[in-house]
């Protein structure tokens, strides 16, 4: 089987989006050119699909076009060597909500209340995503999206916590944070690249009943912290 032809893992695809991440920077890519090859390689099978975005961006190493050697007879298991074409590391995006803090989801500082509680992880990958209703909130939330529609709405959320930090490690998609109206949210920390960080409530100290402290980064993408749709016309009207 040619190279071009072995199937890529997501490992691979998210390689290939930091590079195009990269060229972007450069200067090389337009924001439309870096939506578009985004979408091909998300989408893509095989190496020769995912090298295809590469191919004109100078100093751009490609995906390794490593040749697997022939199927050993009569020897059962894995065909290729491992040293040469390593598994997906899954300790970089982890299932269960449980993590100390030497392993914490990637792009999220070891810091803060990630090593010492519970924390959220919301994960997604071009597709929506919401957490709503009657959900239990740890102390901590960690948002892990690309090319997402994702709203986390707390107004009816139960609180393990007064103050809830929510990391954010986002790339072209559209976040979304519903608070009640007595909440407040710190959005100090948060750096957009190419997109937008918007907080549309009280950013003052932490006297109601939820404090939401935002950090991490968003990637021609955007994040924004508001009240339910209506809040201004009932406070507008005296309700």
């Amino acid at each position: 089987m040619e190279a071009r032809n072995l199937r890529v893992s997501d490992a691979e695809r998210e390689h290939v989006g930091e590079l195009l991440q990269k060229a972007v920077g450069q200067g090389m890519l337009s924001l439309g050119e870096f939506t578009e090859r985004m979408d091909t390689a998300l989408a893509a099978k095989t190496r020769g699909e995912l090298n295809a975005v590469l191919a004109d961006l100078p100093g751009i190493t490609l995906i390794s076009d490593y040749e697997p050697p022939a199927y050993p007879t009569g020897q059962p298991g894995y065909p290729y060597p491992q040293a040469q074409y390593p598994q997906p590391q899954q300790a970089q995006y982890p299932q269960q909500v449980r993590y100390t803090q030497s392993q914490p989801p990637v792009g999220v500082p070891a810091t803060g209340p990630y090593g010492a509680a519970n924390a959220a992880i919301v994960r997604g990958r071009m597709s929506t995503v919401t957490r709503n209703g009657a959900w239990i909130v740890p102390p901590a939330v960690v948002i892990d999206t690309r090319m997402s529609s994702v709203t986390i709405d707390f107004t009816r959320a139960v609180m393990q916590t007064q103050v809830v930090h929510v990391s954010i490690n986002d790339y072209a998609s559209s976040i979304a944070l519903i608070v009640p109206e007595e909440a407040t949210v710190d959005m100090n920390d948060v750096e957009a690249i190419g997109g937008s960080a918007s907080n549309k409530v009280r950013s003052g100290p932490h006297m109601g009943p939820l404090h939401l402290v935002v950090h991490g980064k968003v990637r021609f993408g955007s994040v924004t912290a508001k009240h339910p749709f209506g809040t201004t016309i009932r406070k507008f009207l005296g309700s």
